[in-house]
């Protein structure tokens, strides 16, 4: 009976989660599909070399966002009502003071930024006309990210995903008035971003503002502890949300050297794609992380353990459904994007690659949520910066050795494979750790 209660919790949690982080990941696929079908090649290559930029910032706020919501969620669970709405006061606190420096960051340094991630001649003018005014959004884009993990941890779930799908739809309408009716290309294409997350972002801050859950109010004397204690637990779901856009980065780095434009416009197509299934898992992963979080605080280490295997089954189950997916439609991923035919071939042949790790991605997101979510900073802080590095690593020594552009593509492949082998046997590890630690505990059943 607790068990079949626990499963129904499980997916009121998740599935809007899920939800919600796919349509994030849709924005990107937004732009590329008007951009690409309006500009072709370099449209498509302009945006995708912009984006990691843009998920920068909403990583930024997805992040602190987050390292507030947990431990929003774990004081709360321990009855400590006043400090978890303190938690909350600075996170918010905090995503002003990065979007502050953020904006002039990114504007001071938006040339050398894109050259370093690969952008040239047109490429790098389209680029750069994208991000400027993507940056004049800043602020609405970490607030719209930020605010939506607090929502969940406080039961709004739906509520969450209904306010991400407001950004979606208005994303949507706007990009076609913008690009395709008013012909304002790259530039109609960002200002249709940034408006879509300034409308997430006002229906979420309603929301808190109607359950009196937003507030600034933090003592001074301890302002720096707080915004240290959530920072610290928000670089690893920073780095989660910003993973798939590292690996990008170094995929269309070492591409640009052996592959060229062609190899990032097959990779773009790819991306756009395969990264909405990564933020799928990453939706269960946050979805789960609410209860995990609640249980930590409660120490009902067995319920804990519960839902994390809910959130393993899950993932694998929609893993196998998202590559059988991609592979039947793997002829016309990239005539979606507006892709030349040799782009498209491309494509079809290499996206069976990308598809075998798939399934492996979903077990180091859910390992990695499940560090964080119960105050485990380190061991989430390895996993979620361990695949960019194994992946660089690889690129440096098996092209040049093994095949040149196509083991680009398995170095990607074989450095997640060794992620999710990491991640299973730093779990093994904890687990073994808490039945030690906490012997008593692992049989406890509570109003989790």
């Amino acid at each position: 009976m607790m068990q079949m209660r626990d499963t129904k919790i499980f997916f009121q949690y998740v599935f809007p989660s899920i939800l919600s982080f796919a349509l994030s990941g849709v924005y990107a696929i937004v732009d590329g599909f008007f951009v690409g079908n309006s500009l072709g090649d370099v449209g498509l290559s302009a945006v995708n070399i912009a984006y990691p930029i843009v998920a920068f910032i909403q990583a930024v706020g997805t992040g602190i966002g987050m390292g507030g919501a947990i431990y929003f969620s774990i004081k709360n669970a321990e009855r400590r009502e006043a400090e978890a709405l303190m938690y909350a006061a600075g996170a918010n606190w905090l995503m002003i003071v990065f979007s502050v420096i953020l904006t002039i960051l990114i504007l001071c340094c938006c040339n050398p930024l894109l050259r370093l991630l690969g952008a040239s001649g047109e490429m790098l003018s389209l680029a750069e006309e994208y991000i400027v005014i993507v940056t004049f959004g800043t602020i609405l884009q970490i607030f719209g990210t930020g605010l939506v993990p607090l929502i969940r941890n406080l039961g709004g779930s739906v509520y969450a995903m209904a306010a991400m799908i407001a950004g979606f739809v208005t994303n949507i309408i706007l990009d076609y008035l913008f690009v395709w009716v008013w012909e304002q290309g790259v530039a109609g294409a960002a200002i249709a971003t940034v408006i879509g997350q300034g409308v997430t972002m006002l229906i979420a801050l309603a929301y808190l503002i109607q359950k009196k859950q937003f507030t600034l109010a933090i003592p001074f004397s301890k302002t720096g502890a707080v915004s240290a204690a959530v920072l610290k637990l928000g670089i690893a779901p920073f780095g989660l949300a910003m993973s798939p856009n590292l690996s990008s980065i170094i995929i269309n780095r070492f591409s640009a050297s052996y592959g060229g434009e062609p190899a990032i416009a097959a990779y773009a197509c790819i991306a756009y794609m395969i990264c909405i299934i990564y933020l799928i898992f990453q939706g269960v992963g946050d979805g789960s992380q609410p209860l995990i979080s609640r249980c930590y605080g409660e120490q009902d280490f067995a319920r804990m353990r519960g839902f994390r295997r809910l959130a393993y089954g899950f993932a694998i189950l929609l893993a196998v459904i998202g590559c059988i997916l991609l592979y039947v439609t793997r002829d016309s991923l990239g005539l979606l994007f507006g892709a030349s035919q040799e782009v498209n071939i491309e494509v079809a042949e290499i996206i069976p690659i990308f598809l075998v790790s798939v399934p492996f991605v979903a077990v180091t997101r859910v390992t990695t949520a499940s560090f964080y979510a119960s105050e485990k900073s380190a061991l989430s802080y390895v996993l979620t910066f361990v695949e960019p590095v194994l992946m660089l690593v690889l690129m440096l020594l098996l092209p040049p050795l093994l095949g040149g552009q196509v083991m680009i593509w398995w170095s990607t492949v074989f450095a997640r494979i060794l992620s999710a082998v990491l991640a299973l046997a730093l779990k093994s590890y904890v687990d073994r750790h808490d039945r030690l630690l906490h012997p008593s505990r692992g049989q406890t059943v509570s109003a989790c």
